[in-house]
């Protein structure tokens, strides 16, 4: 029998199993918020949770899918939202859901449904969070955004309406917004609305050639929005359309003009837009929006929007209950801010960083820095490189005042060496006297 010759040479070496690769980006018409405008984001809301409690808003949250039916209904099925702007889907044979693409329908379903018509009225509730629409994504307009919203249930006198103004005013005024246009109109009841559709669709019978087919088919299935097109073919028919202040019962007409006169006496300025009706169906009476300088930019839409709906309470088979209420895009008004040159602060740097050596130095610094923060220093750290020099470098190029070195040494003898970054100069002190020093030095 013949034996095997020992193959010679090294062993070798297990092949390595083959990744499955694969590029993923973000889907068309979403973003990511990246570190570097985390500052903006946050800035916004901090001054939102500020301001709109101390008008009387209490906050609320809202699920992020609902029941379709609640936006079929409440938004309206003849809006470009809900025909084709809305995401919707089944689980199996359940029913149809719909991420949320816009808030109010959601908040007044929960204002219902928790039986808040019992609390003292009115109810003023905001949220803020992620909306979703298949929209065509441009500058200013997304598929996934974000929206405050805030909203007055339960008041049916215009000072609901001007309290929504002046909210959103002041927050302009914290993120330090100075150029912006107040447009309002109003657009009647039940009572008027009638009386002016048959107006509308009387003038707008003889333009049918010369309008888009979107406006043909607004026509028939809801002529107010046939004001609400951004299609600039309609835009000659859409200006010599009748106006809906022409229109306005008695009561419409007096709750319009004291809302008119209680933003004179405030001294807010505004513009009349006999156009403006908003694109939402369950709007009555006054509707308003703000746009950034004075002049509306239709493709980047409102910084803010809104307007009463005294019916939609009642819609979804809750008492009658008069609403009014207003949104405002995140996103737009970050890049008002950024476009406007509006200088908003970083995070406050840490004045402090800690350089550890070794095992027992690390163990150390870890706890150290627990102990900094629980007395609320902002402390700066890189544990993961392990040699003092790369970890100067670090604490450098943040700027701190005062690098604080744990070596071999310092770790044995439960000391620590303080170095001032600016000067270079050292000295050595016990370890449990280090954070009220340097607390010491921080508030001098």
């Amino acid at each position: 029998m013949k034996k095997e010759k020992k193959k010679r040479g090294r062993p070798s070496k297990p092949k390595k199993p083959k990744i499955s690769k694969i590029k993923i980006q973000a889907a068309k018409g979403v973003h990511d918020i990246l570190p570097d405008e985390q500052k903006y984001w946050g800035k916004l809301y901090s001054v939102v949770a500020q301001v709109l409690p101390s008008y009387g808003f209490r906050r609320i949250d809202v699920p992020i899918f609902e029941d379709a039916r609640l936006y079929l209904k409440g938004t309206g099925q003849s809006t470009d939202i809900v025909q084709k702007e809305m995401y919707t889907f089944k689980k199996g044979d359940a029913e149809l859901f719909a991420l949320r693409p816009e808030f109010t329908p959601g908040i007044v379903r929960a204002y219902i449904e928790h039986g808040m018509k019992n609390l003292p009225q009115p109810v003023k509730l905001y949220t803020t969070g992620p909306l979703f629409r298949h929209d065509k994504p441009q500058a200013g307009r997304f598929r996934q955004f974000h929206q405050i919203n805030w909203e007055i249930l339960g008041d049916q006198s215009a000072v609901s309406d001007v309290q929504i103004i002046q909210s959103f005013i002041s927050i302009l005024k914290k993120i330090n917004l100075k150029k912006y246009t107040l447009y309002i109109n109003s657009i009647g009841c039940p009572i008027c609305i009638p009386k002016y559709k048959k107006a509308l669709t009387s003038y707008y019978h003889q333009h049918l050639k010369n309008i888009c087919p979107d406006c043909n088919r607004r026509f028939k299935e809801n002529p107010l929005r046939l004001l609400d097109c951004k299609n600039n073919k309609c835009e000659h028919v859409i200006i010599k359309a009748p106006q809906t202040l022409d229109y306005l019962c008695e009561e419409c007409h007096k709750h319009f003009k004291e809302v008119l006169e209680y933003l004179d006496d405030l001294e807010i300025p505004y513009h009349l837009n006999p156009q403006l009706v908003r694109g939402l169906d369950y709007y009555t009476k006054t509707v308003f929006e703000f746009y950034e300088d004075t002049k509306i930019n239709a493709s980047q839409g409102a910084l803010m929007g809104g307007g009463r709906y005294d019916n939609l309470v009642e819609m979804f088979k809750g008492k009658p209950t008069p609403g009014v209420g207003a949104a405002a895009g995140i996103e737009r008004l970050i890049n008002v801010v950024k476009k406007q040159d509006v200088k908003v602060a970083e995070k406050e740097k840490p004045k402090v960083f800690l350089i550890q050596l070794g095992e027992m130095g690390r163990k150390k610094c870890l706890k150290l820095f627990e102990e900094f923060q629980s007395k609320g220093v902002n402390v700066g750290e890189a544990f993961s490189k392990p040699s003092i020099k790369a970890q100067l470098k670090v604490a450098d190029k943040e700027g701190v005042d005062w690098a604080l070195i744990m070596g071999q040494r310092e770790a044995l003898e439960d000391t620590i060496i303080i170095k001032d970054m600016k000067t270079g100069a050292q000295e050595t002190i016990r370890l449990d006297r280090v954070v009220g020093e340097i607390k010491k030095r921080i508030e001098k």
